[in-house]
């Protein structure tokens, strides 16, 4: 199993890297931390330092490069990440087959 991202998630991942001024190899580190009105929330982030760690997960996917700690990685096997920007909010969104319940924003979820 892996962490896959949409071409619509992966566009909006380059804009956000230029934007930034990261250079076109960072790749984005993908995370489950404590948090939100379900319990966990996802979290990205750019990790300019490029740092693995002992035991990250590494996918590359439509040209991103993804880093996952094996924690996050339990919560997250099998996601799909996309990116909307339609009339029911603009943002990214994880579908989550682990998730058992996730909060209205879609931001949090428990297993």
């Amino acid at each position: 199993m892996s962490i896959t991202i949409t071409e619509r998630a992966a566009r909006r991942i380059e804009e956000i890297r230029q934007s930034q001024n990261h250079p076109d190899d960072t790749p984005l580190r993908v995370s489950v931390v404590s948090g939100g009105c379900s319990g966990l929330t996802y979290d990205l982030d750019f990790d300019a330092g490029q740092t693995e760690k002992e035991g990250d997960k590494i996918f590359e996917d439509d040209g991103v490069k993804l880093i996952v700690d094996m924690k996050s990685f339990l919560y997250l096997a099998g996601t799909r990440l996309d990116y909307t920007d339609g009339l029911e909010g603009q943002g990214f969104h994880f579908y989550n087959p682990n998730a058992t319940r996730t909060c209205s924003c879609g931001e949090s979820f428990s297993l």
